[in-house]
């Protein structure tokens, strides 16, 4: 994996700004610590930063076509699962390969089919490519959005970056926040394209940008349809194993040490079991994959429930790892490093946003800095619920009737960080107009009762909105401490077949995830097979809840951040006593303490 920046410019010549691009490749260095480099012509300066996973000797970018006066030059970020295949294709068309790299099938592969390569790859990737024969910048992104593409407009031209943060390393791109930033960021409805910067924006999943010295041009490549499903249930749960068995097998590749990530849920004991069983077939029957969970030093003597979590980790996950036979070890974090300002100031550089899930996103960051000691990529079962049905709003008749986004139901605005009334941001109306658009985007099939209609649009709505800001988290959050994370259930093949599939088969045991659990069934324990959903964990130490409430009296001490809180309705949340703050309340002030460090950090000119 790999950060990829860049701008073209039709007005002035770039070969005078290298200043510039290495400053904008600088900032991505977390993400590609073990090399860097970039290249500069007339209308085009290209950075790349490189995390060496696929032939380290061979895959230094940016790319060219040749080595001398090239015709075209690629920065990219990401792994393409068939590049085998595509290699083997590519040469009897008449290519010659210099690397062993999946990055070159892509700078090949464009030679070969133009834009239209993008719809041949299978994987998780985004990058660049400068046509210099056409005077022409072309950015693609993966499907699902697992990597991310931001761009913003200069004179003349265009910049991108993996991260906004080597956007504002351009003279001409600022931190700058408006109130549509604002509604973006604290509305909590993830829409893809506009982001809480004004000016910039991300390129589409399933989507790719094209300019020239004419205009910029934006179109979808892929996007979720609703197609006739035909199997029946044996059929449908035999082509789910086979599916997702597919999926594990291909992110297995990798010329750096691999592992997986284990909670001791359904999704990732799964996943696995088909990567161990497949790393048997490969390497002898002795073979045994590193796999990975977290806990808290609290957690077996203080867990108790909440409304996204019903048990403890750590049991299921150990059992699971012994079943499976991994080589199985517990990150095991002690509360009070969560509030660490260090580590908290690291999470919100990472993300460049204001909006995260505080102490779970704090110990996941630790986490993958752990597993960065030994590995440099790591399996994760991200998506499978949105894949298979496997939250609460998809089976809570009060979300499944509300004319709203789901989540909304079970987050709320509880969830949210209260805005200051004065700023009159008009959120309520901000998310009704979203939610009609987002509904005018679902596909349907003529024919479906009501009840199916009403689930096809909830999983759209969590496969391209809720599931966005569960990829930006990992991305971001992994590629801060230079780890790797791939996500076999964003196989775009075994999401377009789940998608199709009717919701009666989807839940045909009258629970969630039923084909899942169907598929699984032998490659995971009963308990942990027949286990209900849980969450990422959270702490419930008592001293966590009484630092955070004293950080965040320290932000609300600010005046930025009191002219933008709402500091009436943030009262109880600081008043409560630390034993009995709630998971709502909490993630309240986890969002002004992380406020204040966003604001700290980036100095954003805020114009509301």
């Amino acid at each position: 994996m790999c950060g990829i920046t860049g701008w073209v410019s039709f007005h002035r010549d770039a070969r005078t700004q290298a200043p510039v691009i290495e400053a904008m490749t600088g900032t991505l260095t977390p993400r590609g610590p073990d090399a860097g480099g970039v290249w500069l012509g007339e209308r085009a300066a290209i950075g790349h930063r490189r995390l060496a996973v696929i032939d380290p000797a061979g895959g230094a970018q940016p790319m060219t076509d040749r080595p001398d006066d090239p015709d075209i030059v690629l920065s990219y970020s990401g792994e393409v699962y068939n590049h085998h295949e595509l290699r083997a294709e590519l040469r009897g068309r008449g290519h010659a390969f210099r690397t062993r790299s999946d990055t070159e099938v892509v700078l090949r592969g464009y030679a070969e089919w133009g834009e239209g390569v993008a719809e041949h790859l299978h994987g998780m990737f985004a990058f660049a490519i400068w046509d210099e024969r056409a005077q022409r910048l072309v950015l693609v992104r993966d499907r699902l959005g697992v990597k991310p593409l931001f761009w913003a407009l200069v004179d003349g031209g265009l910049a991108f970056a993996s991260e906004p943060k080597a956007l504002f390393a351009h003279p001409e791109i600022r931190p700058r926040v408006d109130a549509d930033g604002l509604r973006e960021a604290y509305s909590l409805l993830f829409n893809t394209g506009p982001t809480v910067w004004s000016g910039v924006r991300e390129v589409e999943p399933g989507g790719l940008l094209v300019l020239d010295r004419d205009r910029v041009r934006e179109r979808r490549y892929w996007q979720l349809e609703a197609a006739p499903h035909t199997d029946g249930r044996e059929a449908t749960v035999e082509r789910v194993r086979e599916l997702v068995g597919t999926a594990a097998r291909s992110r297995l590749e990798a010329d750096v040490p691999l592992c997986s990530l284990l909670s001791g849920g359904l999704d990732s004991t799964v996943l696995t079991a088909l990567l161990a069983g497949e790393l048997r077939e490969r390497e002898g029957p002795d073979a045994r994959i590193r796999s990975y969970a977290v806990d808290y030093s609290d957690q077996a003597e203080r867990f108790t429930g909440d409304v996204l979590r019903t048990g403890h980790d750590t049991p299921y996950a150990t059992e699971a790892g012994a079943f499976i036979g991994t080589d199985h070890s517990v990150v095991v974090l002690d509360p009070r490093a969560l509030l660490d300002p260090g580590h908290r100031k690291a999470v919100v550089v990472a993300r460049d946003s204001p909006i995260g899930v505080g102490d779970m996103d704090t110990s996941l960051y630790l986490l993958f800095g752990e597993i960065r000691r030994h590995s440099t990529v790591a399996v994760s079962g991200e998506a499978a619920d949105e894949v298979f049905g496997g939250y609460p709003w998809f089976h809570d008749p009060r979300a499944l009737a509300a004319d709203t986004f789901p989540w909304l139901l079970v987050t709320g605005d509880e969830a949210a960080m209260p805005l200051n009334p004065e700023l009159d941001l008009r959120i309520g109306e901000f998310r009704d107009d979203t939610y009609r658009d987002a509904l005018a985007a679902v596909p349907h099939l003529d024919g479906e009762t009501p009840a199916e209609h009403r689930q096809r649009e909830v999983q759209h709505l969590s496969l391209t909105r809720w599931l966005r800001q569960l990829l930006h988290r990992t991305d971001r959050l992994s590629m801060a401490q230079g780890l790797e994370v791939r996500v076999p259930y964003c196989d775009h093949r075994l999401v377009e077949y789940a998608f199709a599939t009717p919701w009666a088969l989807k839940s045909f045991d009258g629970r969630e995830k039923s084909l899942l659990r169907a598929a699984g069934s032998g490659l995971a324990p009963h308990s942990v097979l027949h286990r209900p959903k849980n969450h990422y964990p959270a702490t419930h130490h008592p001293d966590y809840n009484r630092g955070l409430q004293n950080l965040a009296r320290e932000a609300l001490a600010t005046a930025q951040v009191r002219a933008l809180a709402d500091e009436t309705r943030l009262k109880p949340c600081l008043d409560t006593p630390p034993g009995q703050l709630e998971w709502g309340h909490r993630l309240r002030l986890e969002r002004v303490v992380d406020l204040a460090l966003w604001l700290d950090h980036h100095q954003p000119e805020l114009v509301l």
